[in-house]
């Protein structure tokens, strides 16, 4: 009876002090908390680890994930197994948008309204694919995420069987024509392509509740490309269910039918003037512009010079 309480007394002694040490000092933590990326419909198997913070922060490799590039210089079109190591998601500020998520290279990400959320679906392949290029991970990729919530970030199998990252349940793409951080040439495109939110929803001019997303209105810079044509439509959102007009060639140009035009798709920089001849009052504008009216343009284009 007696070792009997003393062996107990023993134990208790020794817990005591692990419980005490255990006060004493902070147990460490992981700096990299990982849990795996979310799985959507039509997903299986192992999904990419999700990471708080950025790529940088977390020390990825260089030349890898969404810094790795091809022998042009563009993005993400080196050898695919080093570009799908790791994808970046961070909300941050870029052209008139913001919040809108980036990746690691600092490039807009955007999403499909021909898409669905619930459940995920990916409707852009083929040469879709080649002017959206879907944001992709493979099995033991990282997605490293900086204001994004981890809940609200997953993966969608697509038809080619590849695994393509959601937010909101949104597949991500980025956009061919991005080509610098800041751009953001797909907002507003065919009135189907917007940046996307952290949420997952359609990313807003600053200051503007999500949801409701801002027409690419910046004014060019001086190094970007002149447009030579333009597709004039009449109604907003370049609708095809209003009637629309071409214009093309390089210096002014009158338009067939001045002052019905409310949205603009050219693929470089231009002026509009309110008067034929290139004359009156003008705005220049770069790249789509889905609604004229927030460059206080809508039905007052009736010339564009190009060059």
């Amino acid at each position: 009876m007696f070792d009997k309480r003393v062996v107990s007394v023993v134990v208790l002694i020794a817990a005591g002090a692990l419980s005490l040490a255990a006060c004493g000092s902070e147990a460490p933590v992981p700096a990299q908390a990982q849990k795996p990326a979310g799985q959507q419909s039509g997903d299986s198997g192992a999904v990419a680890a999700l990471v708080s913070g950025t790529a940088k922060a977390n020390n990825a490799p260089p030349r890898t994930g969404d810094w790795a590039t091809g022998s042009d210089g563009t993005p993400n079109t080196a050898d695919q197994g080093v570009a799908r190591k790791w994808v970046q998601l961070k909300a941050d500020d870029a052209g008139s948008l913001g919040p809108v998520v980036v990746n690691g290279a600092g490039l807009t990400l955007y999403r499909f309204d021909k898409d669905a959320a619930e459940p995920s679906k990916s409707t852009c392949n083929g040469e879709c694919a080649k002017t959206w290029p879907p944001v992709l991970v493979t099995s033991g990729s990282k997605i490293f995420v900086a204001g994004v919530k981890k809940s609200v970030v997953g993966t969608v199998q697509r038809d080619d069987g590849t695994r393509q990252v959601t937010i909101g349940g949104w597949p991500v793409y980025r956009f061919a024509k991005d080509t610098k951080p800041g751009e953001t040439k797909g907002q507003g495109v065919g009135g189907i392509w917007f940046g996307v939110a952290p949420s997952g929803q359609k990313a807003a001019a600053r200051g503007a509740s999500a949801g409701e997303p801002a027409p690419q209105t910046q004014s060019a810079p001086e190094d970007r490309q002149s447009a030579t044509s333009a597709i004039l439509f009449d109604g907003k959102n370049f609708s095809d269910n209003e009637a629309s007009q071409g214009v093309s060639g390089n210096g002014c140009k009158n338009v067939a039918r001045p002052h019905v035009t409310s949205s603009i798709s050219t693929d470089g920089s231009l002026k509009l003037w309110s008067e034929k001849d290139c004359k009156g009052r003008a705005v220049v504008i770069t790249g789509d512009v889905a609604d004229l009216a927030a460059v206080e343009f809508d039905n007052g284009v009736a010339s564009v010079f190009f060059g």
